[in-house]
């Protein structure tokens, strides 16, 4: 894998039973330190996708390099090295906001004598200090995003895997948490891989676009260079272009991601 990659896939697939292929020999690379946004229809792959590249499903075929590790060979050691927010929620409602970094802590091993000053410094760097004690219950949806994505940098990761962080936030708060991770990928060199139907967040934040559609790549590229070379006025003219204009059913979502990724870290998955 070349060095200056943090993300390397070649010829991936992964195969369901009944012969559904949701991901039919993607490649492509995201170099160290890029804003890299992987977009596509409900049903193109992208979840499944995520999925293999997380350590939560086993590829078919194919290979994956994270930060140099093969996620299926050594999946502890390649979950060490990135963090992910989900696309549905996955805090614990009940605990507070300090509790749900706390047992995230423990989870990802952050060494306990670091743990308390990690969650002060992210809790106020996303503007949620003065709310730790308070159950997350209480906490409105932009909140609990802005959680997830502190919860998810605890453990100092080199990758952060968003899959539609902001779907259903207002503009203000879409606004806010995309200000905070270009920031970190700008002062610390955090990868960023997302996935959006906001094709606007993908052509401002974006270093680069890849299009899925039916388990296929079918545009990698700038998103400029992807809108020039569609002939359109903007990415999500040349999104629609490109993979056209009928409704799609909603990939299947599969297992519990959270819960997946708790029993693999307690050693119920490999």
């Amino acid at each position: 894998m070349p060095a200056a990659s943090h993300i390397s896939v070649a010829n991936l697939t992964k195969t369901f039973k009944g012969g559904l292929t949701a991901v039919d020999g993607i490649s492509f690379e995201v170099p160290a330190g890029s804003i890299f946004a992987f977009l596509g229809p409900n049903g193109a792959g992208k979840t499944t996708t995520i999925k293999m590249l997380t350590t939560l499903v086993h590829p078919t075929s194919g290979t994956i390099r994270l930060n140099g590790l093969d996620p299926v060979e050594s999946p502890h050691d390649a979950r060490q090295s990135f963090g992910i927010v989900f696309q549905d929620p996955s805090l614990d409602d009940e605990l507070t906001a300090y509790e749900n970094m706390f047992f995230h802590a423990g989870l990802y091993g952050v060494p306990r004598p670091e743990t308390a000053g990690k969650i002060e410094s992210l809790m106020r760097f996303v503007e949620l200090w003065d709310r730790k004690d308070s159950p997350v219950k209480t906490f409105s949806g932009g909140m609990k995003r802005r959680l997830e994505i502190a919860r998810g940098l605890l453990h100092t990761p080199a990758i952060l895997f968003l899959d539609e962080p902001t779907t259903g936030l207002d503009p203000q708060t879409r606004n806010y948490i995309w200000n905070y991770l270009k920031k970190l990928n700008e002062e610390r060199g955090l990868t960023v891989f997302f996935t959006t139907h906001y094709m606007e967040e993908a052509e401002r934040a974006a270093h680069q676009v890849a299009i899925i559609d039916r388990g296929k790549i079918i545009a990698r590229d700038t998103p400029a260079a992807i809108v020039a070379s569609a002939g359109a006025a903007s990415l999500e003219d040349a999104f629609i272009t490109l993979t056209g204009r009928e409704i799609r059913e909603e990939e299947a979502s599969g297992i519990d991601h959270m819960r997946a990724m708790r029993q693999a870290f307690r050693g119920g998955r490999r």
